[in-house]
């Protein structure tokens, strides 16, 4: 019988792409977490990562455990929250950044408003800032949103590189301001585009300013204008720009559930639970290729 503290381990260095971060997120030291590695490859007769001093990938073995573990842990949490929640009721107000409004996470409130008749689910989109704004102003009971740089405390739930976005058939013009689509201030992906090309010494010029992530989408997919975007939302007509176009690096995003404390907080990091599991493919698809790792954000040499 596998122990879910284990797998809860293996299945964070994979979502987090490495020790330090899923320590990080399970409160737990590096060598905690990579002594319950140790004990888990034991119990299994196998190796589950490939290690070397620079990087950690899935065996085989380990991208079929995988999957096994996250279904243990999923019915692990749902008996819990069977066997163990009170009678709840009231309501909870959930506020999503505008490129998270997807059906995937709709699934996700969909499932929980079945599982808590007796709760109201109801959701915001809008932008990061102003949802935690709305949220400090008890308007609102969770916010899930990106950032890519912020002191304010909350769970992340995957990481993922904020990337240039283009059209694959166009190029940027060497010498010339470089032409944004922006959301409105205030925005992280819109701070941290301004703030690296600020940094590197190049002009820019705001072609667009939309709410909306689609018309983004669609004035880079016309080669418009580049847009600041997470990895994942790319789509069909977009490419990353290539570093050769003389555009900055851009930082990491970090998707995060922020929750006010009350009544409803138990759920809250219930449903986190769930959002976490249900996008965990998102962090997993480039720690399976071969995610390199700095040197300190995997096992210590030796391991």
């Amino acid at each position: 019988m596998f122990d879910t503290v284990l797998l809860r381990s293996f299945v964070a260095v994979v979502q987090e792409g490495g020790f330090t971060h899923a320590a990080t997120r399970l409160n737990l030291t590096q060598s905690a977490v990579s002594a319950h590695l140790r004990r888990l490859e034991k119990q299994i007769g196998r190796d589950l990562l490939s290690r070397t001093t620079r990087s950690v990938t899935l065996t085989a073995d380990g991208e079929l455990l995988l999957g096994y573990a996250r279904a243990i842990l999923a019915l692990n949490q749902d008996a819990q929250a069977q066997l163990f929640r009170g009678p709840s009721e009231g309501a909870i107000r959930v506020g999503l950044s505008e490129d998270l409004a997807n059906v995937r996470l709709m699934n996700v409130m969909q499932s929980f408003a079945v599982r808590y008749p007796r709760i109201t689910f109801s959701a915001r989109v809008g932008i990061p800032a102003e949802l935690l704004h709305a949220m400090d102003q008890r308007e609102l009971d969770v916010v899930i949103g990106g950032r890519c740089a912020d002191a304010r405390r909350g769970r992340v739930l995957w990481r993922e590189p904020l990337v240039w976005a283009g059209a694959q058939w166009a190029s940027l013009t060497r010498g010339a301001p470089v032409p944004l689509a922006l959301f409105p201030e205030p925005c992280p992906y819109r701070e941290a585009a301004l703030a690296a090309l600020a940094r590197a010494g190049l002009d820019h010029r705001i072609a667009l300013v939309c709410s909306s992530g689609s018309g983004l989408l669609a004035a880079a997919q016309a080669g418009f204008a580049v847009t600041p975007i997470p990895h994942t939302q790319l789509v069909h007509g977009l490419h990353v720009v290539a570093p050769d176009a003389g555009l900055p690096a851009l930082p990491d995003v970090e998707f995060t559930l922020f929750a006010a404390a009350g009544p409803s907080a138990p759920v809250a990091d219930e449903l986190g639970n769930a959002i976490a599991l249900a996008f965990a493919h998102k962090g997993e698809a480039s720690f399976a290729q071969g995610t390199r790792l700095a040197p300190d954000s995997g096992q210590p040499q030796g391991e």
